[in-house]
This record gives C-alpha cells, sequence and structure tokens, in this order.
C-alpha cells in the first residue's frame, strides 16, 4: 500500500511539474511497478525509502534474466532513477539508492536515410492522374522539407502555416510549439492540393475544417494511413528499404548537416530538446567520408600534386 501511494505522488510530479504525456507516465510508473512486482515475488516487504542498492542489483539481474533486452533495461532503470529524484526532492529519502546502478551501454542505431536520388525517385513514382495523387505528393514533400513527425504532420493546419512568408508553426511534443521554414516545392505542391478540384469540392467533416491533409471522407489523416502512403510509394518507385515517416524527418536532418548546416539550427527544426539527440543525424555514409577525405587530406593533394 506505501508503494502505491509513493507512485501516485510520482504521477502528479511528472504531470504537473515535468508536463510529460499521458504515455510517458505510464511509461515511467510501469518501471516502479515492475520493481514492486519483483519484491512481492521474493516475498521481500521492503518499503520504497527503504531499498537497498543491492536489492536493485538484484531486480536488474532478475529482468535481465527474463529475457529483457539492453534498451529496455535502460529504461527501466532511466524510470527508477526518476522515482527516487522525486522521493530526493519532496525529501522522503536523502540518499538515491540508484546512484551506482548502471545503465547498460547501448548502440545507436541508426535510423535508415534516403539519398537525393531516392527522394527524387519515390517524388516521380508518384501518379498524379489518381484521385490522392496531389496529396501523396503534397504529404511527401512536407515530411522532406520540414522534417516532421508523423503525429505533427497529421496535425498540421491551415491556420499555421504561412506560405507567404515560407514558414509553418508546429505543435510538438509535450504541446511545444516551434516555427520551421517551409520550400518552394512543399509549398507548390500544398498549393495545388489545397486548391484543387477534390479538395475544394470535399464534403469536410465538422472541427476538420483547419487541418491540411485529409482522406476522401473529409476528415484528418491517420498515422496509419500515412506510413501506408509511403510504403506504396517507395514500392511503386522500386526502392529496397523499409522506409517510414521517420525515414523522411532522418533525411531531412542528414542531408542539412551534410550539406553544412549549423548543428544548433538543425536542432530547433527537429524540435529537441537536447543537441544530443541530433547527433543521432550527424552520421555520414562511408562513401561521402571517402569522397571528403580524398578532396580535402592534405597528403592526398600532395599526392595528386605529383602524379
Amino acid at each position: 500500500m506505501e508503494w502505491k501511494s509513493y507512485i501516485k505522488g510520482f504521477e502528479a510530479y511528472l504531470m504537473l511539474e515535468r508536463s510529460l504525456s499521458k504515455n510517458s507516465i505510464a511509461a515511467y510508473t510501469a518501471d516502479v511497478e515492475k520493481l514492486v512486482s519483483f519484491l512481492n515475488i521474493k516475498k521481500l516487504s521492503t518499503a520504497p525509502q527503504a531499498i537497498s542498492g543491492k536489492q536493485l542489483k538484484d531486480f536488474i539481474f532478475w529482468i535481465n534474466k527474463m529475457g529483457i533486452g539492453a534498451r529496455s533495461q535502460a529504461r527501466i532503470i532511466s524510470g527508477l532513477k526518476a522515482f527516487y529524484k522525486y522521493l530526493i526532492m519532496e525529501d522522503m529519502i536523502e540518499e538515491d539508492p540508484t546512484s551506482l546502478l548502471d545503465t547498460p551501454k547501448l548502440e545507436r542505431k541508426i535510423p535508415e536515410v534516403l539519398s537525393h536520388e531516392e527522394i527524387e525517385m519515390i517524388f516521380a513514382a508518384l501518379d498524379h492522374s489518381k484521385p490522392q495523387g496531389q496529396r501523396n505528393r503534397a504529404i511527401l514533400e512536407t515530411l522532406y522539407a520540414c522534417g516532421l513527425r508523423v503525429s505533427e504532420l497529421v496535425n498540421l493546419r491551415i491556420s499555421n502555416y504561412f506560405p507567404d512568408v515560407g514558414y509553418v508553426k508546429v505543435i510538438g511534443k509535450n504541446d511545444k510549439e516551434r516555427i520551421v521554414p517551409i520550400g518552394e516545392s512543399a509549398i507548390k505542391h500544398i498549393k495545388l492540393y489545397l486548391e484543387g478540384t477534390r479538395r475544394s469540392m470535399m464534403n469536410i467533416h465538422k472541427d476538420h475544417e483547419d487541418f491540411v491533409f485529409l482522406n476522401r471522407r473529409g476528415k484528418k489523416l491517420t498515422r496509419v494511413m500515412i506510413f501506408t502512403i509511403i510504403r506504396q510509394s517507395v514500392k511503386d518507385a522500386g526502392i529496397d528499404k523499409t522506409i517510414s515517416p521517420h525515414t523522411f524527418r532522418h533525411s531531412f536532418a542528414t542531408h542539412l548537416v551534410e550539406g553544412g548546416a549549423d548543428l544548433k539550427a538543425v536542432q530547433d527544426m527537429l524540435g529537441h530538446e537536447s543537441i544530443t539527440t541530433t547527433e543521432i543525424y550527424t552520421h555520414l555514409d562511408t562513401k561521402y567520408l571517402k569522397d571528403t577525405i580524398m578532396l580535402y587530406h592534405p597528403r592526398n593533394k600532395m599526392k595528386t600534386q605529383f602524379v
């Protein structure tokens, strides 16, 4: 019962002071509840403020034996650390028992990226004669032009779209707003879609009039529909890669960085709170690295001069 009241207080802290989403709060509390389950299974009646570092290490060993992967283990440890940080802030404990817990080292997974040529192949494969062809072109152009998350795309509103000045206002994670530039190509195709016969003659559902992208029934698109559009477009282009909306976001950032964009500017456009999150987008393919070294390294320049 004691754990339950502490977890309730933790939930309130995450919601009111950290302004986290319901999903994030549920994930954090689930991590703490896993520890409670372990204590119950082991018949240990340890209170939250009395738990020892050894018990926590035994818990991590237990979840490891259950086959929980390193990434999930790291998330659970992060949840426990947040919980005990809250207890310290509330003066419920004096020492943090999670301070000696080591987080598993994780390999940074680099998402798939599309080349400039593959992006053009996907655009070229779209059939504009089909009923939703122009809309789908506008969707893909916007994803690549702005690096939006799929949730940000489906919730993009006409009232937050400013083509005259080349910007869109995006509502990101935790309802945080940011301004993102949008290029001429995306503006052109959004204009063709919004002013096209199909959109202008559509019976738009009440309360959906302000959304930029709609389905054929006049309602805003779902995340699943965006995935479906992308999968079909990639297949039509003959590209053998596993592509998602995030691939366009990743390609947007990677191409900017490769082109010399400032990492802080890319961070702001992506809506990342920490620049360390943005650093994953700085990976460069091996051919790009090789070409750069061959072109700019002084020893290679010297060799070229004597040939």
